[in-house]
């Protein structure tokens, strides 16, 4: 103390200087909000309960975002697949359409890729916001997305955005549409990046296309991520998933809700100190469409509409899903004289209302381009999956029809929970099957 008396004062006031540069900042509590959505599936229009629709939708997010100082808006995969206007042009009218809706970030969901991976590139480029993933990869490891995170700078908050895609990717996509292209392991893929990324960012927020068992995994094994948006469930969440602090919100898909995830952040702790997350409904029949989105919707709906908006047959009563594939797997029966059919739940994209079909519904029910494919087999070696408890003599010879995705992915638990099973004659596509059914039925009961 003495010698720090006696000494200059300019140097003084240097050491002093050189002693608060050394002595760490206090933490700061910052605030940020994330507006986030997943599974939009290409359904511009409201649904069949006047939820959702991309030009009501854009109202809420607009809305949301009026006056706010610290908010993004995250998209968690699977823009693509789902409508007539996406099947016809292959998902690129539908990325247009979203570029509209304002997303800081999205990353790819695996209907993303159902039109092959080049249509994917295509909507990457497209998109007028940065699409992340950190782990699909090629034979060389190399990333198929640009980049496998993004840092945006909100608030004063340095906000790191890691995407991640289901390991599942593999059995819900055929081998043609992907070729050498694969998933690393999410959980370890993302934990890596979250390493290099703890130095350079404030918060890490995973914005996953992933399954509810991976959402448990990750929030149970992944402690560097405090923050999880996810999607590919479809049902939303009542409330956020919680573990030690962390958090992870998803919405339901069909742009039937918008989240809205607000939270304090400790930029020394680097996580959430405190929250809040609402699910906001997207009503159409009490909100008002946004013109601008709602001209380029119809702009595609009416391309689509001459095609797809004809009279097709009757519904004596509304069909869930569950009775949809039943009705699916009796058209494939009919169709092509089978003596069995089986189609994947999963593959059931919607339901059939009361009253008058139109073609559009059988384009909603079966979006994807899946083709009838069937084998002939003993009857010993039909999967339980195909019989549902129905007797067959073993020696004797049986016609299975499937879709091409099941003959592809007949040994997960979706489908066929078998392997070595061949479909070597081709019946056409599923939905032009569907069509000729529905047709010919005229009323459904």
């Amino acid at each position: 103390t003495l010698q720090y008396a006696r000494m200059h004062p300019w140097i003084r006031r240097r050491l002093a200087l050189a002693l608060l540069a050394c002595t760490p900042v206090a933490a700061e509590i910052r605030s940020l909000t994330i507006l986030h959505t997943n599974d939009l599936h290409a359904r511009m229009m409201p649904l069949e309960n006047h939820h959702g629709g991309f030009a009501f939708l854009a109202t809420v997010i607009r809305r949301e975002r009026d006056g706010c100082h610290d908010c993004i808006l995250l998209n968690a995969g699977d823009v693509a697949q789902g409508s007539p206007v996406s099947t016809i042009f292959q998902g690129l009218p539908v990325f247009e359409v979203v570029n509209l809706l304002g997303y800081d970030v999205g990353t790819l969901g695996n209907h993303d890729f159902d039109y092959g991976w080049m249509q994917a590139r295509k909507f990457i480029q497209i998109a007028n916001y940065p699409i992340v993933c950190s782990n699909v990869v090629g034979a060389e490891g190399q990333l198929f997305a640009p980049k496998p995170y993004v840092i945006l700078n909100v608030n004063g908050l340095r906000v790191a955005v890691l995407g991640a895609m289901t390991d599942e990717l593999k059995t819900l996509t055929i081998p043609a549409a992907m070729e050498q292209w694969h998933t690393a392991p999410a959980l370890a893929t993302a934990r890596r990046y979250a390493a290099e990324l703890k130095s350079q960012s404030d918060l890490i927020v995973l914005l996953g296309h992933i399954t509810p068992q991976e959402e448990l995994k990750f929030l149970a094994d992944a402690p560097e991520i405090p923050v999880l948006v996810t999607g590919h469930a479809h049902n939303g969440l009542p409330q956020p998933l919680m573990q030690d602090g962390r958090i992870l919100v998803r919405v339901k898909g069909y742009g039937e809700e918008l989240g809205r995830l607000e939270l304090k952040v400790d930029t020394e702790k680097k996580a959430p100190v405190a929250y809040t997350w609402k699910h906001i409904p997207i009503d159409s029949t009490s909100t008002a469409p946004a013109a601008d989105v709602a001209a380029a919707v119809k702009h595609w709906e009416d391309e689509v509409s001459a095609r797809v908006d004809t009279p097709l047959a009757v519904s004596a009563r509304a069909f869930d899903k569950r009775e949809v594939k039943a009705l699916i797997e009796q058209a494939m029966r009919t169709q092509t004289g089978a003596d069995f059919a089986f189609m994947n739940l999963g593959g059931v994209r919607d339901v059939v209302p009361k009253g008058q079909l139109l073609e559009r519904n059988i384009w909603d029910i079966m979006p994807f381009d899946n083709r009838v494919v069937t084998g002939t087999f003993k009857g010993r070696d039909l999967p339980a999956a195909v019989l549902g408890g129905r007797q067959v003599e073993p020696g004797r010879d049986y016609t299975l029809a499937v879709s091409d995705f099941t003959a592809a992915n007949q040994s997960t638990p979706e489908n066929l929970r078998t392997t070595g099973l061949r479909f070597p004659n081709d019946a056409g596509l599923l939905r032009d099957v569907l069509l000729d059914w529905f047709r010919k039925k005229k009323l459904i009961e």
